[in-house]
């Protein structure tokens, strides 16, 4: 069932939530005439808290949206997130709606700028990478009045529509393809998990299904910045270097796995005889290594298509369907992954 959409907060939301005149909140959230720094500070307080955004094109325009849709995503470094885009522009091809796209890079800061600058053009939806947002963010988000879709993940409480994929199911899954193999030594190479909350998640949903076989992650290593290739053969190396009798590496995007692949290979160790290698993503790009890379697919496309989707009949006023869409990612077993 739809959510109503709600009223967007205005000047006297904010007047009434900081006890001063509608005329001093405009003067300091335009940043404009003389106002003492205590009402100031007491405005902007009030307008965070609110999640207040002004809207930059009012009486300009006879609408109360302009036909872009705000696309906000982590990276455009990670191959993930541009066959996201791919699906959300092409569902959106042949609608009056274009999207736009900002960089967080795993901030929430930054998130909650790209998303202050973006809802102050009044866009006729957002589409946002995840659900683990800053109360700010979240604020403005919820008091935005406009269709809002959570993307990527599932793993939590959205606010408002949301389409993606279980990455906890997905962590579950893979310990048990691995464990169903007979894998037992197993390390785990991955992203910061502070920053990359959806990579947090395979891994608990990873490490929690080996323990309920009794088994432990021997070792793990998480990375940030710099080439995804060099580093997966860097923590390869350090990692068998500190435990040569693991008989499985899990790596927590395709990368990264690539990169760890390439270094055994070079070191002429037996791949998957005695190794096993996994990734995450399913990235076409490295459909050409000598051996592919065991992998899931993470429904990019279709999620990127899907959310786009909810937005555009939202705004048309038509049913968009349920506002929770789980897609389920499904297991490529590839050349490293033996299944005995």
């Amino acid at each position: 069932m739809n959510k109503p959409p709600r009223r967007p907060m205005t000047l006297r939301d904010v007047s009434e939530a900081s006890g001063v005149s509608e005329m001093t909140v405009s003067r300091v959230l335009r940043n404009k005439g003389d106002v003492s720094a205590a009402t100031r500070v007491k405005v902007q307080e009030a307008a965070k808290r609110l999640g207040y955004v002004p809207n930059r094109i009012a009486g300009s325009l006879a609408s109360s949206h302009v036909n872009l849709v705000a696309v906000i995503i982590p990276s455009l470094k990670n191959m993930v997130f541009p066959e996201v885009l791919s699906g959300i522009s092409e569902s959106l091809d042949g609608t009056a709606l274009q999207p736009v796209f900002g960089v967080t890079e795993y901030r929430p800061e930054k998130e909650e700028k790209v998303l202050f600058e973006m809802l102050s053009w009044r866009p006729a939806g957002v589409i946002i990478a995840g659900l683990e947002h800053s109360d700010p963010s979240r604020a403005m988000l919820a008091q935005a009045g406009i269709p809002v879709v959570e993307i990527m993940d599932t793993d939590g409480e959205a606010i408002d529509a949301c389409v993606g994929i279980s990455h906890r199911r997905a962590g579950r899954e893979m310990a048990e393809a691995i464990l169903a193999a007979g894998y037992r030594k197993i390390g785990f190479m991955g992203t910061q998990m502070p920053l990359d909350h959806r990579a947090r998640k395979r891994f608990e949903g990873f490490t929690r299904t080996l323990a309920k076989s009794g088994v432990e992650i021997t070792d793990h290593e998480f990375y940030a910045g710099g080439s995804a290739l060099t580093k997966g053969r860097e923590m390869t190396q350090a990692m068998l270097a500190r435990h040569p009798d693991l008989d499985f590496l899990y790596y927590s995007n395709d990368m990264i796995g690539a990169g760890g692949l390439m270094y055994l290979l070079d070191q002429k160790i037996d791949v998957p005889g005695q190794i096993g290698l996994a990734g995450f993503n399913g990235v076409e790009l490295l459909a050409g290594l000598p051996r592919r890379l065991a992998t899931m697919d993470a429904c990019r496309f279709e999620i990127g298509a899907c959310a786009a989707n909810i937005i555009a009949k939202r705004v048309a006023g038509e049913d968009p369907g349920p506002s929770l869409v789980q897609l389920t990612p499904r297991i490529d077993f590839g050349d490293t992954l033996v299944r005995k």
